[in-house]
């Protein structure tokens, strides 16, 4: 997810009191080269695995221990790092295609507003044929980049172009994890997906924790649920005491 900060966790609240002082992007010409991006989120990160719903997945991630949660705002030369929290509706859409691998097995993939690439890296595990990752911001891809390198595999097709409203490619899945965020958002994905399920037949699986502007959206109603994972004690910490995230298939004629 890229965009402006929103109070959705403790480890962004960090940055919003850090970073509201400053306004726009913050890339350093150097720092935006690849290999310096690299460097930066080995040097800037933790590899955290254990404590998510998906502990068979490493990812480079934001923590307390990490200078940035104490450094200086003007010091953070990039735009703000959505790709660097493992955010609760993500989990539960990887541990969703974890525990159902036949769910991509074999198909084509698109993980929308990827972030740290967790689902694009659990569709990868569980066989899908082709998997695209997009997220606007570079810097996503480059994390997901390395991600898929701390687990083992060729990474995904990265696109940094924003998608929705594009002409459909013929996926046969679209994740989307914690993406209701935004109710103008929302309304521009909801007919974006209508156009690619009419087109193409596309299976649009949704993970989300239950924040309001995503249960009082319109497109609430026709979903179907699919599964609840109760959320490990310190995502429910993070995540304001948020208990439990779902996952959801996106059924228009419903």
């Amino acid at each position: 997810m890229s965009g402006a900060f929103t109070p959705r966790s403790r480890y962004i609240q960090v940055f919003i009191k850090k970073f509201g002082q400053t306004n726009g992007p913050r890339c350093f010409s150097t720092s935006c080269q690849p290999e310096h991006i690299r460097t930066f989120i080995s040097e800037n990160t933790e590899v955290v695995g254990k404590q998510s719903l998906t502990p068979e997945i490493k990812l480079r991630l934001f923590t307390p221990t990490c200078r940035f949660w104490r450094e200086k705002p003007e010091l953070w030369p990039f735009e703000d790092p959505y790709w660097a929290i493992y955010w609760p509706g993500g989990q539960a859409l990887s541990r969703y295609l974890l525990d159902n691998p036949a769910v991509c097995r074999g198909k084509k993939v698109l993980d929308l507003g990827s972030g740290c690439g967790a689902s694009a890296i659990a569709a990868t595990l569980c066989g899908a044929a082709h998997v695209v990752a997009n997220d606007i911001d570079t810097v996503a891809a480059v994390a997901t980049h390395m991600n898929c390198e701390l687990n083992g595999l060729d990474p995904p097709v990265c696109l940094t172009h924003n998608m929705i409203g594009s002409p459909p490619k013929g996926f046969d899945l679209i994740l989307l994890g914690d993406m209701f965020y935004d109710e103008a958002l929302a309304t521009s994905l909801h007919s974006w997906l209508d156009h690619c399920i009419h087109t193409h037949g596309t299976k649009v699986l949704i993970g989300d924790p239950g924040r309001a502007q995503f249960e009082e959206h319109c497109i609430r109603r026709l979903l179907l649920q699919l599964a609840q994972f109760e959320l490990p004690e310190c995502v429910r910490e993070e995540n304001y005491g948020l208990t439990c995230s779902s996952v959801w298939r996106y059924r228009p004629e419903l």
